[in-house]
């Protein structure tokens, strides 16, 4: 069973639709007890850094989730703000993230900024593995993702997975052990989503 995690910032209801489709036995919770009993984990998440991890705190999860990943080594899948809350710490806020995965999370220059993109990030857009890993497997080249951010995360290259280009290249994917986090979400990006999550779901 996959719990995804409830801290009130996530697609949850979407993210189940998703897996319901594909198959997978999930349920969405907030209940430290479910979360143990999980197998996997997801990590949701739509909004900012510090309001984030204050949520995760506030419902006592942090613990819990912790243990499970670090501790228990289930696989844990974070998405979108779920995979930056994974860094160390954010320039959106001054609260330190999970720290899990070494890197932080900073914000795209827009056109003005010595940018040349519109912030945020908008739409379908190709995520490019650059290694082969399990959660990318079926998936050809021209896999395409839906994308909704203004911050990205920037971490050192033995965690990254994938790359987006928009603007210049940005880290789309990151694997670190049983830790993996997406910044596009595969529950909006039809079959290609549903393509990664049954990756997910049925990865050792």
């Amino acid at each position: 069973m996959i719990a995804i995690i409830d801290y009130g910032m996530g697609n949850v209801g979407s993210m189940a639709n998703m897996l319901k489709k594909i198959g997978a036995e999930a349920t969405i919770t907030a209940d430290p007890k479910v979360i143990a009993s999980a197998d996997k984990l997801i990590l949701p998440g739509v909004g900012a850094f510090d309001h984030g991890m204050r949520e995760l705190y506030a419902r006592a999860l942090v613990p819990v989730i912790r243990d499970q990943v670090i501790e228990q080594r289930k696989q844990l899948l974070g998405v979108c703000l779920g995979m930056q809350l994974l860094t160390e710490r954010s320039e959106e806020g001054s609260c330190e993230g999970l720290g899990w995965v070494p890197g932080r999370t900073v914000r795209f220059l827009s056109i003005g900024e010595s940018g040349s993109r519109k912030v945020p990030h908008m739409g379908w857009n190709l995520a490019e593995p650059i290694r082969d890993d399990p959660l990318f497997a079926g998936l050809d080249s021209d896999a395409r993702f839906y994308f909704v951010h203004s911050y990205h995360v920037s971490c050192d290259n033995g965690s990254v997975l994938a790359t987006t280009n928009y603007g210049g290249p940005f880290v789309s994917a990151i694997r670190k052990g049983n830790i993996a986090g997406v910044q596009f979400h595969p529950e909006k990006s039809h079959r290609f989503g549903m393509q990664l999550l049954r990756n997910f779901a049925g990865s050792a």
